[in-house]
């Protein structure tokens, strides 16, 4: 059987009670339902800065900004001090860039304002922003009571169209995903540098790109065993499992350390965020190092037990991380979808050592959930 590709995760913002069951459920619709248990560690925020939206120079504040996208261009005229993000990931951008949002759209788990443990820091004392949820549209009554002065949908895997972007304008001024990029496709660092120009922080913007990106290049001066190697993210779904190349944050991340996606893998996603693998397929994932995302331990330990999976070279010798949605590591599983300026610093934290566990080939070092607790 071959696999099918498939344009965007589907997704089901509703509390976990109210999913079909697990094994019905992709990855996309479980973490959606999940809230994230907090990481028992304290993460210092590496990007960033506190610098005051108020603060920027007059020549900013003044000139007018153009951001071209795929409904066309957007220009926006002095600094916005009242921002909702129609898109999942935004809120961190405008964080690090010292911009608190007034309403925030819902993706994984709970966490209250849609600001997670790794952007606490940056929110400080200011009000949490109002949480909207797409699950059935955008929500564009709400947004207009929040009076926006801009609107960013920038990561949207689930796509905005004409209309919903037309709707969108006719409230405030509206970035939409560029031209060209697949729907959820954007990279964080394009994402960033797209938000630093729309609140006047360009400079601020490709300053903590710059910081981050240099978290990867240290990573793999550290551990020059990842370059090259095969490294795959990846999700159990059902009788069938989900790969996730570029331009899916998961796969993203993977060549950001250095890994190489399995030809096949990229082939069949055919530019797609992510392909579908049927079940008799497996062996597929028989490479160096897979990081798997799974709802929860029992999910894990399914996999674990399926005989054709089992059976494979990076099964019997622990080449493979765990990140749950439901567990210890549920904000890791959480930070790997969600990347962004402030995800990937604790991130990286935590995952780069696990990784290079999974890669000595030893089971006996083989990553857990309960070893990054």
């Amino acid at each position: 059987m071959s696999s099918s590709v498939l344009t965007a995760p589907p997704r089901l913002p509703r509390p976990i009670e109210a999913l079909e069951p697990i094994e019905d459920t992709t990855r996309r619709q479980f973490i959606t339902g999940v809230g994230a248990a907090a990481l028992a560690a304290a993460f210092l925020a590496a990007c960033g800065d506190d610098d005051d939206p108020a603060e920027s120079t007059p020549e900013a504040t003044s000139e007018v900004r153009s951001i071209e996208h795929m409904y066309g261009t957007t220009e926006i005229t002095g600094i916005p001090s009242r921002v909702v993000t129609v898109g999942w990931t935004e809120q961190d951008a405008l964080l690090a860039l010292g911009v608190v949002p007034v309403g925030t759209t819902a993706w994984v788990g709970d966490a209250p304002g849609a600001i997670h443990p790794w952007a606490e820091d940056e929110l400080g004392d200011a009000a949490l922003p109002e949480v909207l949820d797409d699950g059935d549209g955008i929500q564009f009554e709400r947004i207009a009571t929040l009076e926006p002065d801009l609107i960013v949908a920038l990561y949207v895997p689930m796509g905005l169209s004409q209309e919903d972007y037309n709707r969108l304008s006719a409230i405030a001024p509206t970035i939409a995903p560029p031209a060209g990029v697949t729907d959820g496709g954007i990279s964080w660092q394009d994402l960033t540098r797209t938000v630093g120009i729309a609140v006047g922080k360009e400079e601020q913007a490709a300053e903590v790109i710059a910081s981050v990106e240099a978290r990867f290049t240290q990573a793999k001066e550290d551990h020059p065993e990842f370059v090259g190697a095969l490294g795959i993210n990846a999700y159990p779904s059902g009788d069938s499992y989900q790969a996730y190349p570029p331009p899916d944050p998961g796969g993203q991340l993977m060549t950001a350390l250095g890994f190489v996606v399995p030809p096949v893998i990229v082939e069949e996603a055919a530019g797609a965020a992510w392909v579908e693998i049927s079940a008799e397929r497996v062996s597929i994932f028989d490479i160096d190092v897979v990081l798997w995302l799974v709802e929860d331990d029992a999910k894990r330990e399914m996999l674990l037990a399926d005989p054709l999976y089992a059976g494979l070279d990076v099964a019997k010798e622990g080449r493979h991380v765990f990140l749950a949605y439901d567990g210890p590591t549920s904000v890791l599983a959480s930070a790997t979808s969600m990347q962004t300026v402030l995800s990937l610093p604790f991130l990286l934290d935590a995952v780069v050592p696990m990784l290079a566990a999974a890669l000595d080939g030893d089971p006996a070092t083989e990553p857990t959930m309960e070893g990054a607790a």
